[in-house]
């Protein structure tokens, strides 16, 4: 497989893997979120930079058809963000290339 390839495979297994811990098997609860980014963010750059207010504020940010749950599209959403994140901050925020 490509890297893309193995990159959404990864996505769609880790959200899997968090929503099934509860009933709404396909969706992540606040709980499953946070225990989800504390487990999978787990590298310098992101460890201890998250805590629960900062979960609350995501959750409420993701959940854009406010049902308390945050379903896949949702997810792949913030993905995205922390991925142009990571990208900004490789480059440098602000500089062309």
């Amino acid at each position: 497989m490509s890297k893309l390839e193995k990159a959404i495979v990864s996505l769609v297994e880790v959200y899997e893997e968090y929503a099934q811990k509860d009933d709404q098997k396909f969706q992540l609860s606040q709980k499953e979120l946070g225990e989800l980014l504390q487990t999978e963010l787990s590298s310098p750059e992101f460890q201890g930079k998250i805590d629960p207010e900062d979960i609350q504020e995501a959750m409420s940010k993701l959940d854009k058809n406010h049902d308390g749950e945050v379903n896949f599209g949702e997810f792949a959403r913030m993905v995205g963000v922390l991925a142009r994140g990571l990208f900004r901050a490789k480059r440098g925020k602000g500089k062309k290339k």
